[in-house]
């Protein structure tokens, strides 16, 4: 009994051991997180990062409620993730191209014949590239619509009449009204409500549990509020109603989500590597110059000579960072809610100090 009693004790104290090491290796992040969150002001941040398809260590700084003092929890605290959502779009698209449902090179009318002939025509991979001159927001109040929208199709009357900015496949011109029409292209191939397809293909499959079309409308727990700074004074956002653009930037997660998404990609399960392959390389233009977008990914190499491909998220009442590092089997992902958040170099500085204490 005294023996069995010694042995409990000795795995209490190795485990208590084990997790004060664990705790030590992110305190240089926490460091360099702790001067980011004081010297920027944001009101929140929530910052995840995985290692080896484990998320382990995520921390909240400051309030998901500035009023109500409710504080930033990584695991459960939601927020808009801007553009970032547009990666989510092209892994539903990923699973039609594997279906053979949707064709990359195909005619974008030959899916959705409702959108109106334009002088030319543009593919699949074009509009998921940013290629196929799609115009962006014309002005910041589009960015602050509040008309609800109740279907894809709807949300393409912002745009549909407009001319393309140019031909096709001659220059990049990034476009989150392009990534409406890529929702609708996804909902005619599977058939399905866009938003429908998303939860079954995405969200169910991936474990994103805490992932939701951000539905002004609806309760959702954990929901984070929205900032922004003005003259130097912290207010509250105006409403935006992201209905006009699920695909594009229209949908609230968290920071835990987000990382287990990037793992998808650095260990797919619900995809084939080749297609994770296609999704991250840069498309060319016309002319043979390579982008550096994917079908909704960027890729950089940075001055260390590490390659990072993932996708930023500027939305109203949130600023998103999240990055994949293969060489490292690390994700980050961060969000502050708050509009314009200015991240400088410290995802950088991130990942410099991870590379050095993860193995």
């Amino acid at each position: 009994m005294k023996r069995s009693y010694q042995y409990i004790v000795f795995i209490i104290v190795l485990l208590f051991q084990q997790s004060l090491f664990a705790a030590s290796q992110f305190d240089e992040a926490d460091k360099i997180l702790t001067e980011f969150y004081q010297n920027t002001k944001v009101p929140g941040l929530s910052v995840s990062i995985g290692h080896k398809g484990k998320i382990v260590w995520s921390k909240g700084y400051g309030f998901a409620d500035v009023e109500q003092q409710v504080k930033i929890d990584p695991a459960n605290t939601k927020m808009r993730i801007g553009s970032v959502a547009k990666t989510l779009t092209t892994f539903a698209l990923a699973r039609l191209i594997e279906e053979g449902k949707v064709d990359l090179q195909a005619d974008v009318r030959k899916y959705v014949p409702e959108f109106p002939k334009k002088e030319h025509t543009f593919t699949v991979a074009q509009l998921a590239g940013h290629l196929a001159g799609i115009r962006h927001y014309n002005s910041r109040d589009e960015n602050y619509s509040k008309k609800p929208y109740a279907t894809v199709m709807e949300g393409l009357d912002i745009f549909k009449d407009d001319p393309l900015l140019h031909k096709p496949g001659s220059k990049y011109r990034y476009s989150s009204y392009g990534y409406n029409l890529l929702s609708a292209v996804i909902e005619k191939a599977a058939n399905e409500n866009f938003l429908d397809y998303m939860q079954k293909v995405v969200f169910d499959p991936l474990g994103m549990e805490q992932t939701y079309a951000d539905h002004l409308d609806l309760i959702i727990s954990g929901r984070g509020s929205y900032y922004r700074y003005q003259d130097g004074v912290l207010q509250n956002e105006r409403e935006a109603d992201n209905s006009y653009k699920w695909a594009g930037g229209g949908y609230i997660s968290t920071t835990d989500d987000l990382v287990r998404f990037g793992f998808e990609h650095l260990y797919p399960k619900h995809i084939k590597p080749e297609t994770v392959k296609l999704l991250w390389t840069p498309l060319k233009t016309n002319d043979g110059k390579a982008t550096t977008y994917g079908l909704a990914w960027m890729s950089r190499t940075d001055d260390d000579g590490d390659f990072w491909i993932g996708h930023t998220g500027g939305s109203v009442g949130g600023t998103t960072q999240f990055w994949l590092f293969p060489k490292y089997d690390l994700v980050i992902a961060t969000v502050g809610n708050q509009s314009g958040l200015k991240y400088g170099d410290v995802i950088l500085q991130l990942k410099r100090q991870l590379k050095k204490t993860l193995k």
